[in-house]
């Protein structure tokens, strides 16, 4: 058996990577082979192209890499004519994998969407795209189902979020964390984004939030939780052009469980961090700051009230979320000075996040994706569909991440 798999963000190649290895447990002979980044290479793919490393927003930046996004179809084409794989199973990254979608429809390959794209948030009218070119949507949350039925599309069904299953394999560097614990003055920690865009924009923000709150002598370290070293590079870089290199404040890269679990609190840019966020029950604003243009396609798409996955799930404020485009740093310096110098507020705020995280983080959704992939594949009928935990439809109110405010 021959599966094409694409994803085309570091979390999607994640989910990727841990869908691949749950369909192997069951079939050990499945190829893989794909669009990805380094996990799903490790997991065992054969990667047509690091799609991850094309991981971008806006329009501008699409438009600068149109020819390279043909080229890449057309090698995808020529896979599904001279490979023809069984099935082609597309995670998130929309404006691209539509195209892939259409293109593996053609030639009467199944199409499943796994962790689908926000389309309810913030682009509706994209069911078309879904009813064209895609036979089966494996969601991530759980009122998607009801929406895509809504919508005129019935085979869509909720198999969990696969975060909380990677959130349990991560390994943690015991001594980091030992060592980190060990110091009394209380850590904030900085999570600027997964996107090199993200961190451009938001950390000049988070930096002076940082320089506010540690102003007046208060008791406070920071610590910049970088994805890999080229975004330590570049974080290095804004911290000197902001002329803020005084700052207690350090920077690392792939230590982000670790720091989440020795700091007090956190400001975070958008994305899927928010639920690891959650499993820790810190205490976190989120930021996310656009240009004047984009504010303006988010207040004309949008149909959300937040932009933050935790806050969807909770369907309440749980973390103080900012979607600007102006310097909103004096808020994020408040928000950390009322939970670092009144523990009954910061006990409040992680109170409403562990109860949260007892009702929505259930394991398993890659096992049960991988069940269906394969079950659709043979032609199986369907079985009964898990049901997961309830979620009011009206929080059915964010902006997809992939355009530039929040990320599954």
């Amino acid at each position: 058996m021959r599966i094409f798999v694409s994803a085309g963000e570091p979390s999607g190649d994640h989910h990727g990577a841990d869908l691949i290895e749950a369909i192997r447990r069951r079939m050990p002979d499945t190829e893989f082979v794909g669009f990805g980044g380094d996990r799903m290479k490790a997991a065992g793919a054969t990667l047509l192209f690091p799609l991850v490393d094309l991981a971008m927003m806006w329009f501008t930046r699409v438009l600068l890499n149109l020819r390279k996004f043909f080229r890449l179809l057309d090698q995808a084409d020529a896979s599904f004519r001279d490979q023809r794989p069984d099935a082609v199973v597309l995670i998130d990254y929309p404006g691209f994998h539509w195209h892939v979608a259409r293109k593996a429809k053609a030639r009467g390959i199944p199409v499943i969407y796994y962790v689908p794209p926000q389309i309810w948030a913030w682009a509706g009218w994209r069911i078309k795209k879904v009813k064209r070119s895609v036979d089966q949507v494996l969601c991530s949350l759980p009122f998607e189902p009801a929406w895509y039925a809504e919508h005129g599309f019935s085979n869509a069904e909720y198999v969990g979020h696969p975060f909380f299953d990677e959130l349990g394999e991560r390994p943690v560097d015991q001594a980091f964390l030992d060592a980190e614990r060990s110091r009394a003055t209380p850590l904030v920690v900085i999570l600027p984004g997964s996107r090199t865009q993200e961190v451009s924009q938001n950390l000049p923000i988070l930096l002076r939030a940082a320089a506010q709150l540690a102003s007046g002598g208060r008791d406070v370290r920071f610590a910049v939780a970088c994805l890999h070293e080229r975004h330590q590079s570049l974080a290095e870089s804004i911290l000197t052009s902001e002329g803020l290199t005084d700052l207690p404040l350090v920077f690392h890269a792939a230590k982000t469980p670790e720091l989440i679990r020795v700091a007090k609190l956190a400001w975070a840019v958008s994305g899927s961090v928010s639920l690891e966020l959650m499993m820790e029950a810190l205490p976190t604003v989120v930021l996310y700051k656009v240009k004047r243009f984009g504010m303006f396609l988010a207040y004309l798409f949008k149909k959300a009230k937040y932009i933050t996955l935790v806050n969807l799930l909770a369907d309440a404020e749980v973390m103080p979320e900012y979607l600007t485009r102006f310097d909103v740093s004096s808020d994020l310096a408040n928000w950390g000075a009322k939970w670092l110098d009144d523990p009954t507020e910061r006990a409040k705020a992680s109170q409403a996040l562990a109860e949260l995280r007892e009702k929505v983080a259930q394991p398993g959704a890659s096992e049960r994706a991988a069940e269906r992939i394969l079950a659709t594949i043979a032609g199986a009928s369907k079985p009964h569909v898990y049901a997961g935990p309830r979620a009011r439809a009206s929080s059915i109110l964010s902006i997809n991440e992939d355009t530039g405010a929040s990320r599954s």
